[in-house]
């Protein structure tokens, strides 16, 4: 059971995270937060020190939602193998689902971030490297099972793929154009099929 400063500290972080993700960090005003929360500015700083770790805490909340969801995705199969095919199924529906959290939390925070909230922009490389480690362990365990080429590089395509799928989701966001991501999906589908699968 939360206290009431745990239950204070989680409502702030839930209500402000999609506005600081859909805005950016220096565009969300503290005005915004008290608004959106109808707290105090002293009911906010007295459970975050600043705005910077409140936009860190609010990142990791959405970041560690979408991480869950794409976990649970690919937890629908055992294989290694199919687990891929599960990543691109998850990310041909990321259009509709991160529209919800005001786009894509990685590829906004990653651009607002990098010259205004050095804490926050760590944050995010952490989270592409987990995800392009995640995608590298995958391919690893595809390889000791027999089901993907033993000479492949998992480091090499774990960065590609996600390079891949972090181009469509910029494309599909900035253009409203949802082709781009279902297009792509469709390429590391085939990828999949006639570089990785054994």
């Amino acid at each position: 059971m939360f206290t009431k400063a745990k239950q204070t500290t989680e409502f702030i972080i839930q209500t402000v995270a999609p506005i600081f993700n859909k805005n950016g960090y220096a565009a969300t005003s503290l005005s915004d937060i008290t608004k959106a929360t109808g707290l105090t500015k002293g009911a906010i700083y007295g459970n975050f020190k600043n705005k910077e770790e409140l936009a860190v805490a609010a990142f990791n909340t959405t970041v560690k939602n979408m991480l869950r969801r794409i976990t649970n995705h690919q937890s629908l199969s055992d294989s290694p193998l199919e687990k891929l095919f599960l990543i691109a199924d998850f990310y041909r529906n990321y259009y509709n689902y991160s529209q919800e959290l005001g786009g894509c939390p990685v590829l906004n925070m990653g651009v607002d971030a990098k010259h205004q909230n050095p804490l926050l922009y760590e944050r995010v490389q952490y989270t592409i490297n987990k995800i392009q480690s995640n995608l590298g362990k995958i391919i690893e365990t595809g390889i000791l099972k027999k089901e993907i080429y033993e000479h492949i590089n998992p480091t090499q395509y774990s960065k590609r793929l996600y390079t891949m799928i972090i181009g469509a989701i910029f494309m599909t966001h900035t253009l409203e154009d949802n082709s781009y991501l279902m297009e792509t999906m469709d390429q590391i589908d085939a990828i999949i099929h006639k570089e990785l699968k054994q």
